[in-house]
Formats: C-alpha cells, structure tokens, sequence
C-alpha cells in the first residue's frame, strides 16, 4: 500500500495533537507520581485550618466587602489590556504589512489601538466616578496621650543631625 505524503496543514496539526498530547502525558504522569512517592501522614494539626498562624474563630460565612471584588475585576481588566496589546505593539510597524498595504495598515491598528484604548480609559473613568476605587479611611480614636518628651529636645536632634545648607551667592 501506497501512502500520500500529507499536507503542510496536516503536518501542522499532527504537530498541535502531539505537543498536546505529550503536555497531558506530563501532567498526569507528574501528578501520579507525586502522589504515589509523597508522604501522607495525616494529624489533627495539619488537618486543621490555619489562618496565618492564628486559630480560626467565628463564622466562616463573614460578610466580605464588595470593593474587593471590584478592584480585582479592575485589575483583571488591566490584566488582559496589558495580554492584548503586546501582540498589536509587535505588528504594529512591521515593514512587510506597512508595504504591502501602501500605509492603511499603520492607520487601521492605529485605530483599533486607540478604539481599545479608549473603551478603557471610559470603563476605568466610570468606576473611578461612582467611587468604585476610593477606599474610606479608617477612623483612629482621638488620643488624649502626652509625650513626657518635650518637642524642644526633638528640635535640638533634628538642628544637629541636619545637613548644614550652603548658600551660594547669585
């Protein structure tokens, strides 16, 4: 039996299924592994929660402030700005797509840079308008502490610790 050489696409693809394939193989064969060699040695203290090194009190089902969601949806939206526009900044001036094209290429992703740009800057105006990325500060109890220290001994240090300034004359 006779076999046709195959296509470049088919190459191609073939390429894709392997890298594919070999990436699953690794994955799964590490994963394996690991849990067959690691130990598992369960106790009551590393089962327990551990919430930086303080015991966990309360209920679990708190009340979170919804400004944490809305700052990482913000970050996440720079996030994928910051994915997108690295490939249209590496096309952007190539020369064979400049001179193919007689110039409509630099004013095409010029456009849709400054279209994706703007959309932007309009969602990250309208969350910063509605208050979204304003924080409230905390309020600190008003002292009724006096220093024993009089502020005359904190001059002193600060006139002889201080760099003596020279004038020079204009």
């Amino acid at each position: 039996m006779i076999y046709a050489p195959l296509h470049p696409e088919q190459v191609a693809f073939l390429n894709i299924a392997a890298c594919i394939v070999v990436a699953l193989t690794l994955v799964i064969l590490g994963s394996w592994i690991s849990n067959r060699w690691r130990p598992h040695r369960p106790d009551p203290i590393k089962c327990s929660t551990y919430e930086s090194g303080e015991e966990p009190t309360g209920n679990a089902w708190g009340r979170v402030n919804t400004r944490f969601y809305t700052l990482a949806l913000v970050f996440l939206l720079f996030e994928v700005e910051t994915i997108l526009l690295f490939p249209w900044a590496v096309v952007y001036g190539h020369p064979v797509l400049v001179q193919s094209t007689d110039g409509w290429w630099i004013r095409y992703t010029t456009g849709v840079g400054m279209l994706f740009l703007l959309t932007l800057m309009a969602g990250f105006l309208y969350v910063g308008r509605k208050g979204y990325l304003t924080w409230p500060s905390p309020k600190l109890p008003k002292t009724k502490y006096v220093s024993v220290v009089p502020d005359s001994y904190y001059d002193n240090i600060n006139k002889q610790r201080s760099i003596p300034q020279t004038h020079t004359p204009t």
